[in-house]
């Protein structure tokens, strides 16, 4: 079939593949987009312009580890500064185990084709503009989820994907049905969101 890296390399790409797929199908808001003749509204955010992040703001390590910016640190706007100082700051807060796992994310990530890392970021927005209730309610999707055996996992997969639009929708109904059922079996009391 190929080497183990080929292999590799082509799993990444079905699990980054599947995690837009389930983010898109978990979320009832998400599942119901406009036609595709209209963009995808987002919410509105009040824009407040990003305040610049001085360099000697940043820890010696933060400047080490973004030395390759320190040039140009003045000329990038603030919000890429804002962005890198944050990083910066969660890069150094990882154990290795944690930065091992990051660099292999962002080499997957890396290698999709452009048009589906841009769809990918589309849904990310979309799912930063929901409210935090129906996050949570993604998130708890996509945790019940992966708990599900590989076989189980691949058979929905296969069954999303061979689904119609309007199959699609029924589907995300019977889940909505479903999850009011296990509500209302706990007394109306949803359940708290999963970090």
């Amino acid at each position: 079939m190929g080497s183990p890296t080929t292999k590799r390399i082509m799993s990444a790409r079905a699990a980054a593949r599947f995690a837009a797929l389930a983010l898109c199908a978990a979320v009832p808001a998400l599942a119901q987009q406009p036609p595709a003749s209209a963009p995808a509204p987002l919410a509105a955010a009040p824009a407040t312009p990003a305040a610049p992040v001085p360099w000697s703001s940043l820890s010696p390590q933060q400047q080490k580890l973004l030395g390759s910016y320190g040039e140009k640190w003045q000329s990038l706007p603030p919000d890429r500064q804002q962005s890198l100082a944050h990083g910066s700051e969660r890069w150094l807060g990882m154990s290795a185990e944690q930065r091992d796992q990051a660099r292999e994310r962002f080499s997957r990530w890396q290698s999709l084709p452009p048009a589906q890392r841009q769809s990918l970021r589309d849904r990310w927005q979309r799912f930063q503009a929901l409210p935090p209730n129906q996050q949570a309610i993604v998130r708890e999707n996509f945790h019940r989820f992966q708990q599900l055996p590989p076989a189980q996992r691949q058979q929905l997969r296969q069954q999303w994907r061979n689904a119609t639009p309007e199959q699609r929708r029924d589907m995300v109904q019977r889940a909505r049905e479903e999850r009011m059922r296990r509500f209302e079996s706990r007394g109306g009391r949803p359940p708290p969101p999963r970090r």
